[in-house]
């Protein structure tokens, strides 16, 4: 069993989107290095499950309903954290929506709104609003994804905001130096509920995971080639967890 260090003792931590997946395990690492660690999700029952999973490992947590998209649960996400705790050293800016999987050219403007508003917009304005209470020495971690550098097909638009992460890290970093270190981690393929929508559809596991140009509409559920699929899903799965 892995021993961990305290590097995080008496830091106070907000991570976006922490409930479930990669969030709520970056919520639960930074815990159990000594952060007091504030989680955030849109529904309430939500963040009550996370908290008492934290809890129970011993973790000081706390947990607020925030949809980053909102500019008041967002305001309230800073001023309960500080009211809780007196002061903010890290934030994890790890929420994101993918509610397509349309060709760029293809997607409609509400959805494109919606792509560019929790994906991108929303992390500079919750560190605008957090900007004045992060302490000297303080850290910023913005969720991107390996897409950021390659979108595929089947997520092209998520991909394009995932790049323009990459360029907002970039721009804060000199922003916000020299008291606040900015930095973004890209995560791989990682099967969680956000990436249920691709495991559990094999038209879009060809499109996401072969690059293939297809259509959605080319191999109708219950035809002879989608029925050939799942025998294939497992080696392409494991070929992007090896990547």
């Amino acid at each position: 069993m892995e021993k961990l260090g305290k590097r995080f003792l008496g830091k106070v931590a907000i991570v976006t989107a922490s409930t479930q997946g990669i969030g709520f395990s970056i919520a639960e690492r930074l815990g159990l290095e000594g952060a007091s660690v504030v989680i955030s999700s849109r529904k309430q029952k939500n963040v009550d499950e996370a908290v008492q999973k934290l809890t129970d490992r011993g973790i000081e947590v706390f947990g607020v309903v925030c949809h980053v998209s909102n500019a008041q649960q967002r305001k309230n996400l800073i001023d309960k954290t500080i009211q809780k705790y007196g002061k903010l050293d890290v934030i994890v800016s790890n929420a994101a929506v993918n509610p397509t999987v349309d060709a760029i050219l293809e997607i409609k403007e509400p959805v494109l709104d919606k792509l560019w508003d929790i994906n991108v917009k929303a992390a500079i304005l919750l560190l605008q609003d957090a900007a004045s209470y992060l302490q000297k020495g303080s850290s910023v971690v913005i969720i991107s994804s390996i897409a950021g550098y390659t979108p595929p097909a089947a997520m092209g638009m998520y991909g394009v905001t995932k790049t323009a992460l990459l360029g907002l890290t970039k721009a804060l970093a000199a922003e916000m130096a020299p008291n606040t270190r900015v930095n973004c981690v890209a995560p791989g393929f990682v099967p969680t509920h956000f990436a249920e929508f691709i495991t559990g559809n094999a038209n879009v596991m060809v499109l996401v995971f072969r690059g293939e140009n297809l259509r959605l509409r080319h191999y109708s559920i219950g035809s002879e080639q989608h029925k050939t699929w799942p025998r294939l899903l497992p080696i392409w799965h494991q070929k992007m967890l090896r990547m």
